[in-house]
């Protein structure tokens, strides 16, 4: 909706996040910002680089992207240059993190669809599947896939 004539401080503010779901979406919940990040699991990146790793993406969204993801402590970004001001990015250890998320995601996605390229076992050929785990009772918990056992403080 365009809020033409608007201030800015006039404008509804969106809500807050109600939930560490939505709390993580309205960090990294587009796709441009998480596809950057899966571009930066693999290294420290520059601009440009990462432009050419995301085609497809403008410069200013790019840009606007990788500012969001620094001011939420997912990636930091070193000056390498002066004039002009250039810089590489680099996550952090929460930014580093969401790796485990994006190989749910592409898991997720890869099943569904037609060429069904989800993640396999190197041995044996199966896809792989995700499941939730208590490292303190090492246990797997079953039917977690479906919510049923899961409790959230």
């Amino acid at each position: 909706m365009a809020h033409k004539g608007i201030p800015a401080d006039a404008r509804p503010s969106p809500s807050p996040p109600t939930s560490p779901l939505a709390e993580a979406l309205a960090t990294v919940g587009d796709r441009w910002t998480l596809l950057a990040v899966a571009a930066l699991l693999d290294g420290p990146r520059r601009f440009g680089d990462l432009g050419r790793e995301l085609p497809g993406i403008a410069p200013n969204i790019l840009s606007a992207r990788l500012r969001r993801l620094e001011q939420a402590g997912l990636v930091v970004a070193e000056p390498y240059q002066e004039r002009p001001p250039r810089f590489v990015y680099e996550l952090t250890a929460p930014g580093r993190e969401l790796a485990g998320a994006l190989r749910l995601l592409e898991g997720w996605g890869g099943r569904h669809r037609e060429e069904a390229d989800s993640p396999r076992h190197a041995v044996c050929g199966s896809p792989l599947e995700a499941r939730w785990w208590c490292p303190t009772c090492e246990e797997a918990l079953e039917g977690a896939a479906d919510g049923d056992e899961l409790h959230f403080a």
